[in-house]
């Protein structure tokens, strides 16, 4: 006897998939993965996850996930000093990039090159989460046009005079000779240890 589906089940399933193809799959894609015959069972789907909120559709009528449908379950917090008695419990239900990105209209992603900023915990490889408009602090970790260059490092401003800093030491910091753009503050750096 077939196992009935639910909701849930479906959503997880194209949630599988998107997950791994980084797209949404097509409707004969999606009779395949669910396992049906039709596409009008494929569109009684997709129309239950729609009311339910678990899929939208953009403008152009394209299909894709809810944001909150690729949340993970949050399950407690790990000492980093000492080790402590673990304990696994449902704290909460989160999803990385409403916890990552504040202001998805004014926030890009950018993959990082070079060692500049390996005190600040920033290495090659990572990927980190600007955000366009947010006026830096001092302290805060900008993207930068400086003299036609571009650049990520440390804001400081004194007066009227701004300089960026590395976080390396085998880095001078940056006085602007005269031009100088700040494009926005990275607010996130995240970094994938098994690709």
């Amino acid at each position: 006897m077939k196992k009935k589906r639910t909701t849930e089940s479906v959503a997880k399933i194209i949630g599988a998939f998107f997950r791994e193809h980084r797209r949404m799959p097509t409707y004969s894609e999606m009779e395949e993965i669910l396992g049906v015959r039709s596409k009008s069972v494929v569109h009684f789907w997709v129309g239950k996850l729609l009311q339910q909120g678990l899929l939208e559709k953009d403008a152009r009528g394209f299909l894709h996930p809810r944001r909150h449908s690729m949340a993970l379950p949050l399950l407690g917090s790990i000492q980093a000093g000492f080790p402590s008695p673990a304990e696994e419990e449902l704290c909460d239900i989160l999803s990385l990039d409403e916890y990552l990105v504040t202001k998805p209209d004014s926030s890009f992603l950018l993959k990082v090159t070079g060692d500049s900023m390996i005190e600040a915990g920033i290495m090659e490889g990572d990927l980190v989460i600007v955000e366009r408009g947010k006026e830096p602090k001092n302290g805060d970790i900008v993207l930068a046009e400086v003299d036609g260059e571009w650049t990520m490092k440390y804001f400081h401003r004194k007066g009227n005079d701004v300089t960026l800093q590395a976080a390396n030491p085998g880095y001078k910091k940056i006085v602007p000779r005269s031009d100088l753009r700040i494009t926005g503050v990275i607010t996130a750096v995240i970094r994938k240890y098994h690709r």
